[in-house]
């Protein structure tokens, strides 16, 4: 794949990212700052470092197996595997000024 479509690629895949959510938190995964890589590969491989905002989350299932199902679907992806990490911690830090407002850190 050129640049410009792995480009295009990667930027549907942030668009995706921003349709999960935690069930608990109405802010998408992208936002709360809990997708820490995206890696895409030329061969259409996909590798996601992603963590949660606590490691016993309840959710934890079912907000991995939707950002898999979802970025299944973007077109040019032939695989995506998502790996939950748990360093560095989550904290609200790590959130997007546009989650803190939402959420009513600022």
């Amino acid at each position: 794949m050129t640049a410009d479509e792995k480009l295009k690629i990667e930027e549907r895949i942030i668009e995706v990212l921003k349709t999960v959510y935690d069930p608990e938190i109405p802010v998408d995964v992208y936002n709360l700052g809990l997708i820490y890589k995206v890696d895409l590969h030329d061969d259409g491989q996909l590798m996601v470092d992603m963590t949660l905002t606590a490691p016993n989350c309840p959710a934890a299932d079912f907000i991995v197996e939707d950002v898999r199902i979802k970025l299944s679907g973007v077109p040019g992806v032939v695989e995506p595997h998502i790996n939950l990490v748990f360093e560095p911690e989550w904290d609200k830090d790590m959130m997007s000024e546009e989650a803190k407002l939402e959420l009513g850190f600022l």
